[in-house]
């Protein structure tokens, strides 16, 4: 048997700390105020509520871990050690850092408090690794942009360091938050924790060319139609594509009439948006290298994706562990989650078409859509407060730390108890037919139905 790696999961809140630990996660981290970089959305914004978390991680024997990762400006210098004074009294099991002069700062006055170097800091070889064990570090998180082989050789090289790598989340469009798009555009730093993903706006292109002078202007369309006809030939006789030679301008929704100079060839478009990491298939090699934390980023999303991911992750740590093959249902139950296309990042340089196509396959098992909490259960009824809509004639999967359970949904009503067919959307309770086992349950709704089984357990 392998040794079983820690699972990680991101925790925004309270209620999705709790729901960590419930669907198996062994550690969660969560943000600091004011020094991490998710300064939006984050619950544990108050000391009270992160002392709240730290103690109750410890009551259940977790471990809850405080991101402190920006990299700091002279003014935040000023204030650092008394704000972060109330958090070392509260016993982190670690920090999460990036910034050497705050590491310093830290490790100069609690000695004692365990500190992890954040992805931020990019380290990427052996020998960065080995330089923070020097300094008195006690974990790692690698750079994202390694691949299974390098991460292979740093854990041979560095036996004595603990290691941690991202498994699943969101990818930055540069080297971890390094990108400056963000303060460019809305004057928010990505390593101050106000990032605004400005990777991830959804543009529009305009034609344009270069005038005589260098600028890029727009470009109508008789002047498109005439340069086809006269686009110069790179290739000899070969002919070059038209759009290979094309110049645009990408004007992002929410800004009209901004236009900003972009190249095309003949694969498309290069924008900026990533597809969004997920190595799950992995998971076995990862236990094989011996690397000691897997980590799930997410701390502004769902709780429904906390448990997704937690469930799924968990299920493939312990097969890995156990020698059992990986499970394919996993990337299906993980397809059901929002996501812009999955990619495995830089694991794997370089995937065999036959490879690609058992991936498609496989990650097309069975999606779903999240669609409520079971908030409580009462003769046989539980009432859901409402996410998404779904209907009587729906199969539903109901989510639990004591296991999945799939369901056709025969009947509904409402709170009164009038009988309904539709639950319309957020906000609303209603009751569906399911006993007091799956109090505190979440509810998806299969949008393939194909292996269904009425009141059979999922594949998790």
């Amino acid at each position: 048997m392998s040794h079983s790696p820690e699972l990680l999961l991101p925790a925004g809140s309270i209620e999705k700390m709790r729901a960590a630990y419930d669907f198996g996660a062994d550690a969660v981290y969560a943000g600091q105020p004011r020094y991490s970089l998710r300064a939006r959305n984050n619950e544990f914004s108050t000391l009270e509520t992160l002392k709240e978390g730290i103690d109750e991680a410890h009551r259940r024997g977790r471990k809850f871990y405080v991101a402190s990762n920006i990299y700091a400006h002279n003014a935040k210098l000023k204030t650092y050690l008394d704000d972060m004074a109330p958090v070392a009294d509260m016993k982190p099991d670690a920090l999460i850092m990036a910034d050497p002069g705050l590491i310093m700062m830290v490790r100069d006055k609690w000695p004692d408090i365990p500190v992890h170097l954040s992805v931020q800091a990019n380290a990427i070889n052996w020998a960065d690794v080995k330089f923070w064990e020097r300094i008195g570090l006690t974990r790692v998180i690698l750079s994202r942009e390694l691949s299974l082989d390098e991460i292979a050789e740093i854990r041979q090289r560095c036996p004595d360091m603990e290691l941690e790598v991202f498994v699943h989340g969101a990818l930055c469009v540069a080297y971890s938050g390094r990108c400056l798009l963000s303060g460019y555009f809305n004057h928010r730093d990505s390593n101050q924790g106000t990032c605004t993903n400005s990777c991830r706006w959804r543009y529009k292109i305009a034609n344009a060319t270069e005038d005589a002078t260098g600028d890029i202007v727009p470009l109508d369309m008789a002047q498109i139609m005439a340069s086809e006809q006269t686009l110069p030939s790179a290739l000899g006789d070969m002919p070059r594509h038209p759009a290979a030679d094309r110049v645009y301008l990408i004007e992002e929704g929410k800004r009209a009439g901004q236009l900003l100079p972009i190249l095309e060839d003949e694969h498309g478009t290069y924008i900026m948006n990533s597809k969004d990491l997920r190595a799950i298939e992995h998971i076995g090699r990862l236990v094989e290298i011996g690397v000691d934390s897997l980590k799930i980023e997410g701390r502004t999303k769902s709780i429904y994706y906390v448990v997704r991911t937690a469930q799924a992750y968990r299920k493939a740590i312990d097969d890995a562990v156990a020698g059992r093959p990986f499970d394919i249902s996993l990337l299906g139950a993980l397809q059901g989650l929002a996501n812009r296309g999955y990619t495995d990042g830089f694991y794997k340089r370089h995937h065999t078409r036959e490879y690609q196509n058992y991936m498609t396959g496989a990650s097309e098992l069975h999606n779903s859509h999240y669609v409520g909490d079971i908030v409580s259960t009462k003769d046989g009824w539980a009432t859901v407060l409402v996410k998404n809509r779904f209907s009587v004639g729906d199969i539903l999967e109901v989510f639990h730390p004591q296991g999945n359970t799939v369901v056709p949904l025969e009947k509904m009503t409402s709170e009164e108890g009038e009988t309904i067919s539709v639950a319309p959307g957020s906000g609303h309770r209603v009751r569906i037919p399911l006993d007091a086992r799956y109090n505190g349950a979440f509810i998806a709704r299969r949008l393939n139905r194909e292996g269904d089984t009425a009141n059979g357990n999922s594949t998790l």
